[in-house]
C-alpha cells in the first residue's frame, strides 16, 4: 500500500497532463456567493475559497476540484472575490462558510493574516481547513497544497540571470506582499539573485495588486527611471501580463528580457510574439483536484502530507510546443 506521501505524489505526476477536457458539474461557484448544492453520493460538502475568479488560474482550479467532487460522489462550492485585493469579501465568504457547517474548507488567502481567526474559528467548530496557492500563517490547516513558490521565484531568478548574461539592473513586480505566494515567490527570486548572481543589481519590488493597467505603469514608470534596466520578473499572470504590455508602451521589449510566473492564454501569446521571454507554470488543476481528495481523505479518517507540492515548470518558446507542455498549458496536441 502506498503511504500518503506517495499517493500524492503519483496522483500529482499522472494528473500533469490531464488539464483540457469537460465534466459533468456537482456543483458550480458563483463569484459572489455559493453555489446550489445537489445531492451526491457521500453527506460530505466542502466549500472551495479562492483568491479570485475570473481569471484562467482559479477556473482550472476550479475544474478540477469539480472532477474530484465528480469521482468522489460529493459536494463542492467554489467561490472568489471578483478582484484580489478583496479582502474584506474573502473574510465574508470564509464567514459565510462557517455558518453554512460546510464538512471542510479549501482555501486560498489572500492576507496570510487576515484570515488566520477565521481558519482558527472553523477549526474550533469542527470544520477542517486546508489552504491551496496561498497559505496562511497558522498551523492549524491540515494540509498545504501549492507549488513552492520560494524555489518558483529562485527558478525565476535562474532563468533570467541566464537571458541577461548574469550581469546588469532587474526589476520585480509582485501581485501583492500579504499573500504566501507573493511573499515566497518574491523572496525566493531575491534571495536566489543575492546568493547567485552578486552582478545584477535588483531595483527594490514594487506592487501592482495583478492588475493588467497597474503593473503596465509600473514598467513603464521602471524603464524611464532606469535606463540601464536589463531584466524583470513579474510574479504572477496580472502582472506579467501588464509588464509586458508595459514594456512595448515604453519601447524596450528588445533591451529589457521577461519572466513571468502562471500562465493564460494571453501570457502565451505574448510569449509567441517574442514580448514575454518565458513564465514560471503552475499546475492549477492539481490544486484543486487533491486539495479536495486530500480533505476527503481526511474527513474519512485517512492520513494526508502536511505539504502537497503540485510542481513547476519553466516554458518559453524551446519547449511550449512539447506534448506534455501543451498538455499542462491546456492547450491541444500539436498537429503532426
Amino acid at each position: 500500500m502506498e503511504n500518503g506521501d506517495e499517493m500524492y505524489k503519483t496522483r500529482a505526476a499522472a494528473l500533469v497532463l490531464v488539464l483540457a477536457f469537460s465534466v459533468t458539474l456537482f456543483a458550480v461557484g458563483r463569484r459572489e456567493g455559493a453555489s446550489d448544492r445537489p445531492s451526491g453520493e457521500h453527506d460530505i460538502f466542502i466549500s472551495v475559497i479562492s483568491k479570485g475568479f475570473q481569471h484562467e488560474f482559479w477556473q482550472t482550479v476550479r475544474r478540477g476540484t469539480l472532477e474530484a467532487a465528480q469521482e468522489l460522489g460529493i459536494r463542492v462550492t467554489f467561490e472568489g472575490p471578483a478582484t484580489e485585493a478583496m479582502v474584506d469579501v474573502q473574510v465574508t465568504m470564509m464567514r459565510n462558510a462557517i455558518v453554512r457547517r460546510s464538512s471542510a474548507i479549501l482555501l486560498a488567502a489572500l492576507d496570510a493574516d487576515a484570515m488566520v481567526p477565521l481558519v482558527e474559528e472553523a477549526v474550533a467548530q469542527g470544520i477542517p481547513v486546508a489552504t491551496f496557492d496561498s497559505g496562511v500563517n497558522s498551523d492549524l490547516p491540515v494540509t498545504v497544497v501549492e507549488t513552492d513558490n520560494r524555489a518558483g521565484g529562485a527558478l525565476a531568478a535562474d532563468r533570467l540571470a541566464r537571458l541577461i548574461s548574469g550581469q546588469g539592473t532587474v526589476g520585480l513586480i509582485v501581485h501583492d506582499r500579504t499573500s504566501r505566494s507573493g511573499v515566497d515567490r518574491r523572496d525566493g527570486f531575491l534571495e536566489r539573485m543575492r546568493t547567485a548572481y552578486p552582478q545584477i543589481v535588483v531595483l527594490e519590488p514594487v506592487y501592482g495588486g495583478g492588475f493588467h493597467d497597474q503593473s503596465a505603469e509600473l514598467a513603464v514608470t521602471m524603464v524611464r527611471r532606469h535606463p540601464d534596466l536589463a531584466g524583470m520578473f513579474a510574479a504572477n499572470e496580472g502582472s506579467a501580463v501588464g509588464a509586458a504590455l508595459g514594456l512595448q508602451e515604453a519601447g524596450a521589449v528588445d533591451r529589457v528580457a521577461l519572466v513571468g510566473f502562471d500562465a493564460s492564454a494571453q501570457q502565451i501569446q505574448l510569449l509567441r510574439a517574442e514580448l514575454i521571454d518565458g513564465f514560471v507554470v503552475q499546475n492549477p488543476f492539481n490544486m484543486g483536484y487533491l486539495g479536495i481528495r486530500a480533505l476527503y481523505d481526511h474527513l474519512e479518517g485517512r492520513a494526508i502530507p502536511r505539504r502537497i507540492d503540485t510542481g513547476a515548470v519553466y516554458v518559453d518558446r524551446s519547449n511550449i510546443d512539447r506534448p506534455d507542455i501543451r498538455a499542462l498549458l491546456g492547450l491541444p496536441p500539436a498537429r503532426s
